[in-house]
């Protein structure tokens, strides 16, 4: 049994991720933490729950937060394929071409879950670099994205990378059963 009391707070950021029934219910108690940052400590960073949302791909709950009131960031408008907020966004200080989401990850990264190889080359020509090619591959994989998977493949990215659970995206587009990445990563 554990002596640790549950910290609702690292409760609602962790729902951000996957549950939007939690975070609703949440908000409606505690709206005063929608954009709120946890700390995960250990070099982990801190994270808000659009930021939780933009960078597992998870675009309804990236909306329902925005559409709360939530302030959109580079990684939310670049997962969401929104150009035009990334272009006011970037207008509004170049260097959000290559601002870093939650935990450090590249716009890249974030951008691959839009499903747009047109997103990504419009980024790039807006000073994108290509840093997190390999783990916008794996972040393609995961989403079943054909067209930004190629794309990362042929901006240099590393069909051997791992993602933090140790598997490549052959092994991600075998699970997952999606016949065109399999074929594409063999």
């Amino acid at each position: 049994m554990s002596d640790e009391t549950p910290n609702p707070l690292r409760q609602f950021i962790i729902d951000a991720h996957f549950n939007l029934a939690g975070v609703q219910d949440t908000l409606e108690l505690h709206p005063e933490w929608l954009d709120v940052e946890y700390d995960w400590g250990e070099g982990n960073g801190t994270e808000t729950p659009l930021g939780a949302a933009a960078h597992v791909g998870n675009a309804a709950i990236a909306r329902y937060l925005l559409n709360e009131g939530a302030a959109i960031t580079p990684a939310a408008a670049a997962m969401l394929g929104d150009r035009a907020a990334l272009d006011a966004l970037i207008d509004l200080d170049p260097d959000n071409a290559n601002a870093n989401g939650a935990h450090g990850i590249p716009l890249l990264a974030h951008a691959v879950f839009s499903g747009s190889a047109d997103l990504l080359d419009h980024l790039v020509s807006r000073g994108m670099r290509l840093d997190g090619v390999s783990s916008g591959l794996l972040n393609a994989v995961s989403a079943g994205q054909v067209e930004t998977a190629c794309w990362a493949l042929a901006h240099g990215a590393d069909p051997t990378a791992k993602n933090y659970q140790g598997r490549t995206a052959a092994e991600i587009a075998r699970e997952s059963g999606h016949p065109e990445l399999i074929e594409l990563l063999g």
